[in-house]
């Protein structure tokens, strides 16, 4: 039997709701038997929703899952400790993969805002804001770039302003 999970009064499932199989539907429709399915669920292949009751309801991708599971049982011949392995190894992937899109998703923006902070937006100079403190490696200096305006130093060039040295360094 199939049900409708969630209903919009009219017999039809509401929009990104899905179709659900009792456990006796999903072993037809898979051409398993009922007590295959329930081992299936104890050992972690396929994890169907549970009604309040307990009852087992197979999504369509329980289902899918169900009939690669015995395509791997029967035709690949590996047994069910190999299943669940390559099961877990496949959720894994596909958990990396939505990670990566995630993460290539927040390099694009940040791309995005980079490209538009540097794009001269007022008071930057090279992509800094004005007065930007930076490292500058191998040094104890604190140096502090300012761009002078034309007239000053008469190139409109960015010039450091040396800081104070606040401790020579020991080995030197």
């Amino acid at each position: 039997m199939a049900e409708q999970k969630g209903s919009n009064g009219n017999g039809r499932p509401d929009r990104g709701e899905r179709e659900v199989f009792v456990i006796s539907v999903a072993a037809e429709i898979t051409g398993m038997h009922a007590q295959t399915l329930r081992t299936y669920d104890r050992m972690g292949l396929v994890s169907p929703e549970r009604t309040r009751g307990g009852g087992r309801r197979y999504s369509q991708d329980d289902i899918e899952q169900l009939q690669e599971i015995q395509r791997l049982s029967h035709d690949e011949g590996v047994n069910l400790a190999g299943i669940k392995a390559i099961i877990d190894l496949q959720n894994r992937v596909r958990d990396l993969e939505d990670q990566a899109a995630a993460l290539r998703r927040r390099l694009a923006a940040a791309e995005r805002l980079a490209e538009g902070d540097s794009a001269g937006g007022a008071g930057t100079a090279g992509g800094r804001r004005r007065g930007e403190i930076v490292h500058v490696p191998r040094s104890t200096a604190v140096v502090l770039w300012e761009q002078r305006r034309r007239g000053q130093d008469g190139r409109g060039q960015d010039r450091p302003r040396q800081g104070r040295r606040d401790q020579e360094r020991p080995d030197k």
